[in-house]
């Protein structure tokens, strides 16, 4: 397989959808926030994206069963009092390389763009303290003068003169501009380190604030739970990929050694 697979699971028909993008990121506040939206609302899974830039593993679930690295695209329809529909990315991954980002967020938002997209928001988290925050701020940043407005208005700190917003994040907005489609990024401040439900809460009620919608969050530390437990598995694996590396060039460290040793051995002979 060398490019990004979209496969289709349920042809949808939606009225000017807003996008929203929530990968693993920082503190997995914007994936947690996005996953609790489809549980919490009842969102359908209409699309999965499968990739070559994805890490070159899987998941070992309950039971033995593997589970691969995947994106996945969900719907809602006439959510909130503006009776928006939506379309949602999440997965379990972001693609490993530069090159890999760009190809899989350009070929996503072409897709997504076939309906007509009205609007991107993506979420994230930001750092701003090694400590665990007990009142998160929500951040923002936007592509036009407009939106950066409606962060204010929510009481949304913005951004400025701040570095950068990596990942997809950052790069769906910047493709969205040459699309001529307009957007902001929502992060809540984290540490970083953990599975930051606080953080999630915080960024949850911002958005569902600017896209005029109600949610009960009450339930978001069981979700939170249930992304720790993914997350725990996801870096053991990374580690023991990372194990089995370091023990494959320690072995040939040990060859190459043996063969000088030998190689000194004959000569002072």
């Amino acid at each position: 397989m060398n490019t990004t697979e979209i496969s289709v699971l349920e042809e949808i028909e939606l009225d000017n959808p807003i996008f929203i993008e929530a990968l693993p990121g920082l503190g997995h506040v914007g994936k947690l926030a996005a996953d609790y939206i489809i549980d919490e609302l009842g969102a359908t899974k209409f699309a999965e994206i499968y990739s070559p830039s994805f890490p070159p593993q899987v998941f070992v679930k309950e039971e033995g069963i593997i589970e691969n690295m995947l994106n996945e695209l969900y719907y809602l329809k006439d959510v909130g009092e503006d009776n928006l529909d939506l379309i949602i990315l999440v997965g379990n991954t972001q693609a490993l390389s530069p090159e890999g980002q760009y190809l899989v967020c350009k070929e996503v938002l072409e897709f997504v763009s076939n309906y007509n997209i009205n609007g991107i928001f993506t979420l994230g988290g930001m750092v701003t303290s090694p400590q665990p925050i007990e009142n998160p701020k929500v951040f923002g940043a936007a592509t036009c003068e407009a939106n950066v407005e409606l962060l204010k208005e929510a009481e949304i700190e913005v951004r400025s003169n701040d570095g950068g917003i990596v990942g997809a994040s950052g790069l769906f907005l910047g493709l969205g501009t040459r699309k001529g489609i307009e957007g902001c990024c929502l992060m809540g401040e984290t540490p970083g380190y953990f599975i930051d439900a606080e953080a999630a809460e915080a960024l949850l009620n911002k958005l569902s604030l600017l896209l005029n919608f109600e949610i009960n969050t009450n339930k978001l530390e069981e979700r939170a739970e249930k992304t720790r437990e993914m997350i725990a598995k996801a870096q053991q694996m990374e580690q023991d990929l990372i194990n089995k590396a370091n023990a494959g060039n320690a072995d040939d460290l040990d060859r190459k050694s043996t063969r000088l040793n030998s190689s000194h051995g004959r000569r002072s002979r």
